[in-house]
């Protein structure tokens, strides 16, 4: 069954025009989730919707949105008010600048799409504006609205789709000066930049994802097959970095290690030669 569409309207790029569909890249469904329960029953907890100050549960139909402009002071929003924020951007993508990708910030990524044409009508107007955007080597911005918010979302060309990227606001990102200012300008000396250097290009490779292993969505799996057949869960022992005591000596322990099994790497690879001996094998002497 193919899955639903996470929006529908139309890409538009100037005058050409065709109608689209979006659909999530990634997805969280596949992660082990719990459920809380009441530790004396074993029921699900269910959760109530009630008035703050009388305590009393309030149906759904009786909620509205509310802006707080000052403790405890709110203006209210009715749903019908918020469908008069009638932005285009609604029900179209309309492309407005191309910028190089190497330019967006990867603080200001959010979350990725997977866009598609919306039916035959428009398939040929959607390879057009796939392919420009292809040609021009370069990232499409423009404007949706998901989930009642306009967002900025980049768009480019992946196989015979496209991919669209939400971008976040400027006041979405926290300024790094807050966090690194305190952060000492060390000099680093060049035979300890060295080592470290070597210890990067023992352990370059190439960006592979499908190597990558959740250690901990594994072991959640195994402690829940465990508790099925009744086994005890026993905690493991806390362990923790050892302590550097000198950091050029770590650096050089590191280098060792690593160099050590990259050589034992290499050696497995590599095909291995016959021993020279000044000994005649039996099956040689046999030929003889």
């Amino acid at each position: 069954m193919a899955p639903r569409a996470y929006w529908k309207g139309y890409l538009k790029l100037s005058l050409v025009s065709c109608p689209i569909a979006m659909y999530p890249a990634t997805s969280e469904r596949e992660k082990i989730s719990f459920h809380q329960l009441h530790k004396q029953t074993g029921n699900r907890i269910r959760y109530k919707k009630v008035d703050a100050d009388t305590g009393r549960e309030v149906e759904n139909a009786d909620i509205i949105k509310g802006y707080e402009v000052s403790k405890g002071e709110y203006i209210e929003i009715e749903p019908e008010e918020l469908e008069a924020v009638e932005i285009e951007s609604k029900r179209v993508i309309d492309i407005d600048q191309f910028v190089p990708k190497d330019e967006i910030d990867e603080l200001y990524i959010n979350n990725p799409y997977y866009i598609v044409p919306d039916g035959e009508v428009g398939q040929q107007a959607f390879a057009v504006i796939r392919e420009a955007i292809r040609k021009e080597g370069m990232v499409a911005l423009g404007k949706v609205v998901l989930t009642s918010r306009e967002h900025i979302i980049a768009l480019e060309a992946r196989d015979n789709g496209m991919m669209g990227v939400t971008l976040r606001y400027p006041y979405e990102v926290r300024k790094q000066e807050e966090y690194f200012e305190d952060i000492e300008d060390e000099n680093v000396p060049k035979d300890m930049l060295d080592l470290a250097m070597h210890i990067v290009e023992t352990k370059k490779g190439k960006f592979a994802p499908e190597k990558f292993e959740d250690r901990y969505e594994d072991a959640l799996k195994a402690i829940i097959k465990k508790k099925q057949k009744g086994e005890k869960i026993e905690l493991p022992k806390e362990r923790g970095p050892a302590n550097v005591v000198n950091l050029m000596e770590a650096l050089r322990q590191s280098v060792k290690d690593g160099g050590s099994g990259s050589r034992r790497k290499a050696e497995r690879s590599r095909p291995r030669a016959a021993k020279k001996s000044g000994r005649t094998s039996a099956r040689q002497r046999k030929a003889s």
